[in-house]
């Protein structure tokens, strides 16, 4: 009997032991995916961009690329784009995970065509900047602080200045208000609120307990110093008075859409919040790209820029 007992706690203590290295190796490798996935390359991304709408209206524009430091020194690269009528009106455009600059195409000529100059430019660990984990919107702010203070030692202290964020960009966009920013306006498109409950659906609809959420968290914290609670633009809209606009795909099933809804509830400025029908993650403007343009196009007019 004894011997039995010995078998059977034995055969427990391993498969205790062979449990807890699943969840940790799964939790770490979760740790690990969430900081960075697969990124497009520039020539990937404009090839993307390019079978999808025309991008033919950037052929005349006069470009250059150039480089700004970022939060701590981080080299950050951008490009900007001249507007061919005169104009003191200029926007950032900041696009989402695993793209890169060129993943802002889609959003620049509405703004061209209200006289904007445009700046494009890729976040940390994207595009050709060096590799870096994402912080979900922690550093990423930081930088895009860096790139709005940059704008206007480049182009003028008086210059009209909005912003314009997808996905990661929208949250960047949304925690970057933390720190009163220069800027006359936003725009945030399909953000998440917290980053947490994204994670959360990803992990169970791949059919993992929702735990493994906080695990992952533990080991992301563990690994790059944060956990996936601080990850909360939605409380950098506290006191905010920069006016918003807030877009989102009615059928997002990835960011959904109440987290747009929670952070135009936070923020204290005007807001306003437009659902795309029938548009997925990211694809407003590519679903009905004339709906988008008239919710940009009347925001900016109530506004007066």
């Amino acid at each position: 009997m004894a011997s039995r007992k010995k078998h059977i706690i034995t055969g427990l203590t391993a498969a205790a032991g062979a449990a807890s290295l699943f969840v940790g190796y799964t939790g770490s490798y979760l740790a690990s995916l969430s900081a960075g996935g697969n990124r497009q390359t520039l020539e990937e991304a404009l090839q993307w961009q390019s079978s999808r709408y025309d991008i033919h209206f950037m052929d005349d524009l006069d470009t250059f690329a150039y480089t700004i430091s970022g939060y701590e020194g981080y080299v950050i690269h951008a490009q900007f784009f001249k507007n061919p009528q005169p104009s003191g009106k200029y926007i950032i455009l900041t696009h989402g995970y695993t793209d890169n600059r060129f993943g802002a195409l889609k959003y620049m000529k509405i703004y061209l065509d209200r006289g904007y100059n445009c700046i494009i430019y890729d976040l940390r660990g994207h595009g050709e900047n060096a590799p870096s984990p994402c912080t979900y919107g922690i550093l990423e702010a930081k930088d895009l602080l860096a790139v709005i203070d940059d704008t206007h030692r480049r182009f003028g202290e008086d210059i009209t200045l909005g912003l314009h964020g997808e996905s990661l960009g929208a949250a960047t966009t949304a925690t970057v208000m933390q720190y009163c920013p220069r800027v006359d306006f936003a725009v945030a498109d399909c953000g998440f609120a917290d980053i947490e409950n994204v994670i959360r659906g990803a992990v169970t609809h791949n059919h993992l307990p929702a735990w493994f959420t906080d695990v992952s968290s533990v080991f992301f914290k563990w690994k790059y110093g944060y956990s996936y609670r601080q990850m909360r633009p939605v409380d950098s809209l506290a006191d905010n008075l920069v006016p918003f606009l807030f877009m989102h795909g009615a059928e997002d099933k990835f960011i959904l859409p109440s987290n747009s809804e929670r952070m135009q509830k936070s923020t204290d400025g005007y807001s306003e919040l437009h659902l795309i029908p029938g548009a997925k993650h990211a694809a407003s403007v590519l679903t009905d790209p004339v709906l988008y343009t008239q919710c940009v196009n009347s925001f900016l007019d109530h506004l007066g820029l």
